[in-house]
């Protein structure tokens, strides 16, 4: 049974591929903002791939990097702060750093692919995601299979995961020999998500998607940034794609017939509004 963060239907019924906004879209170089997400909504996504890690007093933050340093007006590890003493702080362009309750909030019908990026947001993360019945609207992703299992493990109702590093590597070794089922099943795995190659050699092949959805996994392929790329790997039939230029996707699934992904758009608070 496909789980309810995968349906992307048009009105006819068929599912489309999907399309996430990277860190939302900035061509300021905003990542991971509250305007970021407010564009790549405005655009037609349905789908964001964010980041999280968690404050000195557990409050789980849409944030990338370990420290503040390359994308704010401060510097040090976030979590080495407070929620408090981060209100202070801006990203690129005068920007608070939100939350991710904020953004589950503020748009309540986006799906978010979250990278939980520290130990630190394992319990508060899932606490999140559990007081506010969201589990239909995220999908769990980290490149530790053992945090990312640690969160489902806590989380109270099905929630849709990707593998990370060491089950991604064993579905490469083990699928030829036709035990990339088993494998997932154990590893609590509903998507692979990919880059097309790693050290040089070629992960995304049309035997590995047809080896994975065989297996019932959705296959979605990261940083895509050149249409003809695009183009290439929907036309091999994988299931999602990943990029930084959100308006070239778009423009990319529209032309193909796959556009908007939802109604996201609708949910957007006028400027200004809290």
């Amino acid at each position: 049974m496909t789980l309810a963060y995968f349906r992307n239907t048009g009105p006819d019924g068929r599912q489309r591929p999907l399309g996430f906004s990277h860190r939302g879209f900035s061509p300021a170089g905003a990542e991971n903002s509250l305007s970021a997400f407010a564009e790549a909504a405005r655009l037609g996504f349905g789908y964001l791939e964010i980041d999280v890690r968690s404050t000195r007093d557990g409050v789980v933050m849409v944030f990338h990097d370990e420290t503040l340093d390359r994308v704010t007006d401060a510097r040090g590890p976030i979590s080495a702060r407070t929620r408090a003493e981060l209100a202070g702080v801006r990203i690129r362009g005068g920007e608070p750093i939100p939350t991710l309750e904020e953004v589950l909030l503020r748009w309540p019908e986006m799906r978010l692919n979250i990278d939980i990026k520290d130990e630190g947001s394992v319990k508060p993360f899932a606490d999140l995601i559990n007081r506010l019945r969201a589990h239909d609207r995220v999908l769990v992703a980290s490149f530790s299979d053992l945090r990312r299992l640690r969160v489902l493990r806590l989380l109270e109702a099905p929630t849709a995961s990707s593998a990370g590093m060491a089950v991604n590597g064993l579905i490469r070794l083990g699928g030829h020999l036709g035990l990339t089922g088993p494998l997932c099943r154990a590893a609590r795995v509903d998507a692979v998500q990919v880059p097309l190659t790693y050290r040089g050699m070629p992960v995304v092949t049309p035997g590995y998607v047809r080896r994975c959805r065989k297996a019932g996994l959705q296959v979605h392929v990261w940083t895509i940034n050149e249409p003809d790329a695009m183009e290439r790997l929907l036309d091999q039939g994988v299931d999602g794609l990943v990029s930084d230029r959100a308006d070239q996707l778009a423009a990319v699934l529209d032309r193909r017939g796959s556009w908007p992904q939802s109604r996201s758009t609708q949910s957007d608070p006028p400027a200004g509004s809290d």
